[in-house]
């Protein structure tokens, strides 16, 4: 993939770990928090939180993986069907406090479909956002409450990410929609 290179390997682990920290100091530990991935690099990013967490806490915490294919609000706008991916909920998320995990912030219509999927399982006590990269643009009142990085872009430039699990390696890139740098 072709795009310029904002951020790789190590700045991404040293955001990941500064996450971490944040996530454990703001519920004052780890009790009764789940950390719950939106597919697919949302998993992947949830399942490093936990184990940076562990290595601090000395704690496991659950990860769960969310699929919101069918929680969108532009499902019947796509030109393409939809890839429907396994949900994992392992535990009762009832009165627990959600780690919601993405890789990009935009518009926040990915959010609000994960919260209406969360629904489904039950009623969590709390919902804590935490994404990789906020681009901005949001549409809906969302906001993260644990941001790797902010990095503004304008409509016609997207941000990818891409992990060492689907990848060669980890590196965010910003790449122009009309496939042009």
């Amino acid at each position: 993939m072709i795009g310029r290179e904002l951020l790789n390997e190590t700045d991404i682990a040293r955001m990941l770990s500064r996450m971490a920290h944040e996530i454990i100091e703001r519920n004052e530990g780890c009790e009764d928090v789940c950390i719950v991935g939106i597919h697919r690099a949302g998993v992947y990013i949830a399942r490093r939180l936990s184990q940076i967490i562990q290595l601090i806490e000395g704690v496991l915490i659950t990860v769960a993986s969310l699929d919101i294919s069918f929680y969108r609000d532009d499902l019947n706008l796509r030109k393409n069907h939809p890839i429907v991916r396994k949900t994992e909920m392992p535990i009762d998320i009832n009165d627990k406090k959600i780690i919601l995990v993405d890789d990009v912030l935009y518009t926040g219509r990915t959010i609000r479909a994960a919260m209406d999927a969360l629904n489904d399982f039950g009623r969590p006590a709390q919902i804590q956002l935490a994404v990789l990269i906020d681009r901005g643009h949001r549409e809906l009142p969302i906001r993260a409450d644990y941001v790797g990085k902010n990095i503004p872009t304008s409509r016609s430039e997207n941000i990818k990410v891409l992990l060492k699990e689907d990848a060669e390696q980890d590196k965010v890139l910003v790449v122009r929609k009309d496939g042009n740098d």
